[in-house]
């Protein structure tokens, strides 16, 4: 089954990040699959409005970071920089998309995985999702677009103390600080995103 499923609900592309075991975080072939998919919904007249989520229970916990070394020995920091240029590809691409793009965030969206929640027009949560700008345990800055994305969605004093102390942000404070719009309850939060879709754009986050 694929990394990441490209479904269709009428002219909305729904976009499911498909690694259940790993909390759909973000390894070699995962990255190739959006590479592939982004520039083809692009250009694709049919499609309408995206809708980005993760498979049974998690949206994204970032990195993979398995994937990140460079094999036995040194790792080569050449190939690293390849690969992150590569993901930035797709990535920019996703940012800059002149088609509505929907988040349905349930679970974690940690560390890469909360930059794809920001890359996104308007941000849908569950109760239970969380949003963490995790780097920082790491000995890492953010990457794949955070370090302008998160100063985007809730100023810059707010991202200095977010990306410095790698606190988790539930889904409530998420809300009052601007990285989502909306906590869905009631209802599967795709069902929200998917109705979302349907609306007239300027009524998405109401």
């Amino acid at each position: 089954m694929s990394v990441l499923q490209v479904t269709r609900t009428g002219s909305t592309a729904v976009l499911t990040m498909n690694r259940p075991t790993a909390r759909n975080a973000l390894d070699l072939s995962l990255r190739a699959a959006f590479a592939e998919a982004i520039p083809a919904l692009r250009d694709d007249a049919t499609v309408r409005v995206i809708v980005l989520t993760g498979a049974e229970g998690h949206f994204c916990a970032g990195g993979d970071i398995r994937a990140m070394g460079g094999g036995e020995g040194n790792p080569d920091i050449f190939e690293g920089r390849t690969r992150i240029l590569a993901m930035h590809r797709w990535f920019d691409e996703l940012v800059d998309l002149e088609k509505p793009v929907i988040a349905a965030v349930d679970g974690v969206a940690f560390g890469a995985g909360l930059s794809l929640a920001l890359a996104a027009d308007f941000v849908l949560a569950t109760p239970r999702a969380s949003f963490c700008s995790v780097f920082a345990r790491i000995g890492y800055v953010p990457d794949l677009g955070g370090l302008s994305l998160l100063p985007r969605a809730v100023g810059l004093s707010r991202a200095k103390e977010l990306a410095f102390s790698a606190r988790v942000v539930q889904a409530r404070e998420a809300v009052e600080i601007g990285i989502a719009h909306r906590v869905v309850e009631g209802s599967p939060v795709l069902d929200a995103a998917l109705e979302a879709a349907g609306m007239d754009r300027s009524r998405v986050y109401v």
